[in-house]
């Protein structure tokens, strides 16, 4: 197991990280969340610490202060956690990237955001029990950019995050304590891609629309995507730009949706505002 421990020892080493950063904690209130330090020497692999009428559960404050989670964990969140049966602290901060972005994107153009369809883009792979397990755009699918590509000064820095009595339930529903994966040689068969064969209609419109999308070598930024989630205007920039890009470079006459009939029906709004200032007059 990951035998790394935290340095944020005190709780002057939580007040610092707060009022430093602004962070919160809680997408309500973070009277509703418990945000503790580590003990000095306590592993990231620890289970609860010992209070089992408050389960808890380890995060790297950089996925606080940068990715921007919040708690409570989303569904989608809690599924994906579930599905690659880790706790929140084995995703590598650029993976958490990956969700968080993943799930702006689908807010924005009016999709579900499906555990199916993400790993249909993604493959995690397993570096065994001594390292974080990362996600990956597959070859052919890649839709958002790396967060970080060199991903610094995030390690040995985490928080233990335990619920109270005013949201009991805020880590239901996902692993809170690590998970041994096994074998570093088993690396390969940690989560294959998602077969299009195995999946309901709704999600196999959603992954040929995104594949589709991948084709035309269209990446979404992930950091900007990220720092705007609560700009729309920014983000019909950001999402909105490339796919106008798309459709400029098709041969006349272009028609107004030509990726497919699922963007047509879910997006309408946002690609409006990015073509009718541009649209050539006929």
């Amino acid at each position: 197991m990951l035998n790394e421990t935290s340095s944020i020892n005190t709780e002057a080493d939580i007040h610092r990280l707060r009022d430093k950063t602004h962070l919160t904690f809680h997408k309500e209130n973070d009277d509703k969340v418990v945000i503790r330090p580590c003990l000095p020497g306590e592993p990231v692999y620890t289970d609860n610490d010992g209070n089992d009428s408050h389960p808890s559960c380890f995060i790297y404050a950089t996925v606080f202060k940068k990715v921007k989670l919040r708690f409570p964990l989303t569904r989608f969140e809690s599924e994906l956690l579930t599905e690659l049966d880790i706790a929140p602290a084995q995703l590598h901060p650029n993976g958490w990237a990956f969700v968080r972005a993943y799930q702006i994107v689908c807010a924005h153009l009016g999709h579900p955001a499906s555990v199916n369809v993400f790993l249909f883009l993604f493959k995690a792979k397993n570096p065994g029990d001594h390292l974080w397990v990362s996600l990956n755009g597959i070859a052919g699918r890649s839709i958002l950019s790396i967060f970080q590509q060199s991903y610094k000064d995030w390690k040995g820095k985490f928080v233990r995050v335990r619920c109270n009595d005013q949201d009991p339930t805020l880590l239901d529903g996902f692993p809170l304590y690590w998970v041994n994966k096994g074998k570093k040689d088993s690396k390969d068969n940690f989560r294959k891609a998602r077969s299009l064969e195995k999946m309901g209609e709704l999600d196999r419109d959603l992954c040929n629309f995104w594949k589709e999308v991948a084709s035309n070598n269209t990446i979404l930024a992930t950091p900007s995507i990220i720092k705007f989630e609560f700009y729309d205007d920014q983000l019909d920039f950001y999402i909105g730009l490339p796919f106008y890009s798309i459709w400029i470079s098709l041969p006349a006459p272009r028609p107004l949706y030509s990726l497919s009939n699922l963007f047509a029906l879910h997006c309408p709004a946002f690609i409006l505002s990015c073509l009718i200032p541009v649209l050539p007059v006929t």
